[in-house]
């Protein structure tokens, strides 16, 4: 009988192929953010996802505990442009490890393929448009709940921050016209608000910026000359040849060593300006 071994070892290599390109083409990254799965999967902290209603409407949020024996603060965690990733949740159990209740809601709750939420999507340039089309008014409303949530939480000492990456972080600047009760911003490469809503800013705001990110960086200027004129607390920082995205690009393990020096400095200086609140 012909020996069929190397017809199948061709067929599987065929089919693995057009698997790749499949991913490819729907727009799904390869091994998307595997190595931040792999960093939540080894967290000893405990993570739960919870259901938080408001109205008529249902979101889905992934809470992550500190291991401390006191009531600790919270911080909202607002998502990329990608939804509710593993990256984004690996950032909230950073967060977490470093004595926060940290929960980072998805924002795309509802708005997914048959109601679903992130996970639903299996393009990402669906993902992408689906978030940038959402509703800003929603997306507050969302917010706020979440953060009513969290701040009524047992474990939970009263105390309010927000963080948020690219389209989260000009939803966290955004956060910030509107929440009398926050305590710090900070907003990772993400565009201010206009300069009547910033008259509303309570919270000193703290910016993070790369320096090869033309798009953002060029919106720095009017955004401080703005916040000075309102008399607002305002430090932005900029990281001299990083990237957009530098807070995930620069822990993968491909990362350049400019983001890699970004994410390793902008994260010590949230911890850092964190232990104020």
């Amino acid at each position: 009988m012909r020996n069929l071994q190397p017809f199948a070892t061709r067929r599987t290599a065929f089919l693995l192929a057009l698997a790749f390109l499949c991913m490819v083409f729907a727009g799904i990254p390869l091994r998307a953010q595997e190595w931040a799965k792999q960093n939540l999967d080894k967290s000893p902290r405990h993570r739960e996802w919870v259901t938080i209603k408001y109205g008529d409407r249902s979101i889905q949020a992934f809470v992550v505990y500190p291991e401390v024996s006191h009531k600790a603060p919270v911080v909202l965690v607002i998502h990329e442009i990608f939804g509710l990733s593993d990256w984004a949740r690996s950032m909230a159990d950073e967060i977490a490890a470093q004595g926060y209740i940290a929960i980072v809601p998805d924002l795309l709750s509802g708005f997914g393929p048959n109601g679903g939420g992130s996970s639903a999507f299996t393009s990402m340039d669906d993902t992408t448009k689906a978030v940038s089309m959402l509703n800003a008014g929603i997306v507050t409303a969302d917010l706020n709940a979440t953060a009513d949530y969290a701040l009524k939480l047992p474990s939970a000492n009263g105390k309010l921050a927000v963080v948020g990456f690219c389209w989260g972080g000009g939803k966290a600047f955004a956060f910030a016209t509107q929440r009398k009760d926050l305590s710090e911003a900070f907003v990772f490469y993400g565009p201010g608000p206009d300069a009547e809503a910033i008259a509303s800013i309570h919270a000193p705001v703290y910016g993070f910026y790369a320096g090869n990110d033309a798009r953002i960086g060029a919106t720095v200027p009017a955004t401080t000359a703005a916040m000075k004129a309102a008399g607002k607390q305002y430090e932005p920082v900029t990281y001299d040849g990083a990237g957009h995205g530098f807070m995930r690009a620069g822990e993968a393990p491909d990362a350049s060593p400019d983001n890699k020096k970004a994410r390793e400095e902008g994260f010590k200086r949230l911890t850092t300006l964190l232990k104020s609140m």
